[in-house]
């Protein structure tokens, strides 16, 4: 099997849906001859032409809408967000018109929205930031944020063949620092399935995207205290594996809730309303968040460092719950 990336296992699996269905095409900034600002869709303009990789002129709401437009006409696009940031510019495309069109008279509006988020990268508060909540509070949609490069193709081809708008992070700090091998193979990774990347006894933590790599180094640390962790990813945000959650949090009785986004209004704080309210007697311990703090994400990089959650930050949460 070969080895991919995790960015290169998104530009495979982008690749070989515009091969296998001919209505696949993409739009976005920059995507074609510059092949996008992280290279995600380089040489795809080669290969599939100008009227299957469009250059955009630097407008969200514009890409966004003529995407809704396109989907409703049958085709199925993948939109780039040359920074999920920058997807602000197309909110009320997203919120107000692709998320609710179903709903209102019944068309399946089938159009992904990609692009790179969240920080570890110096990238300023405006290149950096973890915004998919703004989403998952928007019924009608699909996110997704993929931890894994296996995960990253799979995910990325099962939101394309789906019928719903689906909003895809890519974690900008995996890009090129995760590698696994690869199936030659077709395979798709179902939406709205969670994943144990590590089985554990003592303590339950549940994350997605890079902060599932945080996790494990943490629960390898702590092995060595005597402290299991088990890492339940979730890969999607919305729908999310409620059933698997809870089954998690049922066999370790302890749980650590951890995302890089900020802390109030997060999946955090949604997943401790789920547990309360359906596993509460199975609790012994109480339910900690480990998250970034509410500011906007800061430039200068040892202020970053001390934004971000980190391994020690979810050990020490570890250790106080294993006290308990």
């Amino acid at each position: 099997m070969p080895t991919l990336t995790y960015l290169d296992a998104i530009r495979q699996g982008i690749w070989e849906e515009m091969e296998r269905d001919p209505s696949v095409f993409l739009l976005g900034e920059d995507i074609g001859a510059f092949g996008g600002a992280f290279k995600v869709t380089a040489g795809m303009l080669e290969k599939f032409g100008e009227d299957r990789v469009i250059d955009t002129p630097i407008s969200e709401s514009a890409i966004v809408g003529a995407a809704v437009g396109a989907a409703l006409m049958g085709m199925r696009p993948v939109v780039e967000m040359q920074f999920m940031d920058f997807i602000a510019c197309g909110f009320d495309q997203i919120v107000n018109m692709a998320a609710k069109i179903h709903y209102r008279w019944g068309p399946a509006v089938p159009i992904v929205i990609r692009g790179p988020s969240g920080a570890g990268v110096h990238g300023g508060p405006f290149h950096s930031q973890s915004n998919e909540m703004w989403f998952v509070h928007t019924p009608g949609l699909k996110v997704v944020m993929p931890a894994t490069a296996y995960d990253a193709k799979g995910l990325i081809k099962a939101a394309i063949r789906d019928e719903n708008p689906v909003i895809f992070y890519e974690h900008k700090f995996l890009y090129r620092r995760i590698k696994e091998e690869i199936p030659s193979e077709d395979y798709v990774v179902p939406l709205g399935k969670a994943a144990v990347r590590r089985e554990g006894r003592d303590i339950t933590v549940i994350t997605y995207g890079a902060m599932v790599w945080t996790a494990l180094e943490a629960a390898q640390e702590l092995e060595k205290e005597g402290i299991s962790l088990e890492v339940v990813d979730l890969r999607s945000l919305l729908p999310y594996d409620e059933e698997l959650v809870l089954a998690s949090v049922r066999k370790c009785s302890k749980v650590i809730l951890l995302h890089e986004d900020t802390r109030t209004g997060g999946m955090a704080g949604e997943l401790a309303a789920l547990i309360a309210e359906k596993a509460f007697d199975d609790l012994d311990g109480p339910l900690l968040r480990v998250t970034a703090p509410d500011t906007p994400v800061p430039f200068s990089p040892p202020l970053e460092e001390y934004f971000l959650p980190t391994a020690q930050k979810v050990i020490g949460a570890a250790r106080k719950l294993a006290a308990y």
